[in-house]
């Protein structure tokens, strides 16, 4: 059994999963098993994988999380992993196409003493043109700089590690510093940086890996627009809680 295994949190995304699973079959470190959770989806999100795992170049697992919150299915598919045996985990979302050499950056950084990988996100090549792609980089860059200048996220406040921009849809991290630092937490939003701050009071092992690269959906740039996109963010998104409204 492999040692290193992908969790794919789901909901609502019969039109994109299949192109994020196929993007795993495409990796050319394929050596992992995959757990895709659907999270109360009522589309055909869950028939979509389990067909895909009739086919796929590795095992598959498909889990169904019925309480809704990325959240919610990114702790149950680390835990039903953990449970199955894997020392590390990784995540993507069902939105999102992880470059071919995602699995085999994660395996590397995991493999020279990394607690967590955080990787490097771009804007998918075919949702937005030029323009949309562009603003997408300047969001995140506008995240990366706030999320190192706010005052609570300062290492006076006990934690071991600078700040450093954290995707969950593009993370690394050992199975045991999960369990260590209790796990994703499932409420409230953002849940990917009440984590990063989890595990920021635990270890300074924390690196960015940028080979290990994945496209990020821009369909909030659609949804929200700029300005709207920007807010979510910073925390303070459309969603109640900055939580994605599903």
């Amino acid at each position: 059994m492999s040692a290193l295994w992908v969790v794919v949190p789901a909901h609502q995304e019969a039109t994109r999963i299949g192109a994020a699973l196929e993007a795993l079959a495409a990796q050319r470190d394929r050596d992992f098993t995959l757990v895709v959770v659907d999270n109360a989806s009522t589309d055909a999100t869950a028939a979509i994988a389990r067909d895909f795992a009739d086919r796929a170049p590795f095992p598959v697992h498909v889990l169904n999380e019925p309480e809704k919150g990325v959240g919610c299915a990114v702790d149950t598919g680390f835990r039903y992993a953990i449970e199955c045996g894997a020392t590390w985990l990784a995540r993507t979302d069902a939105d999102c196409l992880p470059h071919p050499g995602w699995t085999a950056g994660a395996r590397d950084a995991l493999l020279r003493g990394a607690g967590l990988v955080c990787g490097r996100i771009d804007a998918r090549r075919d949702e937005h043109g030029p323009l949309g792609r562009a603003a997408f980089r300047a969001l995140v860059c506008v995240a990366a700089f706030f999320g190192r200048v706010r005052p609570a996220h300062h290492r006076r406040h006990g934690y071991l590690a600078p700040y450093r921009m954290h995707a969950g849809n593009n993370m690394a991290v050992t199975a045991a510093l999960y369990e260590a630092v209790g796990g994703m937490p499932r409420r409230p939003s953002p849940t990917d940086r009440l984590f990063l701050n989890r595990v920021r009071r635990r270890t300074a092992a924390i690196v960015h890996a940028r080979d290990m690269v994945v496209e990020n959906s821009t369909r909030r740039l659609s949804a929200y627009g700029v300005v709207g996109t920007a807010r979510w963010y910073l925390d303070k998104g459309p969603g109640r809680h900055g939580e994605d409204p599903r």
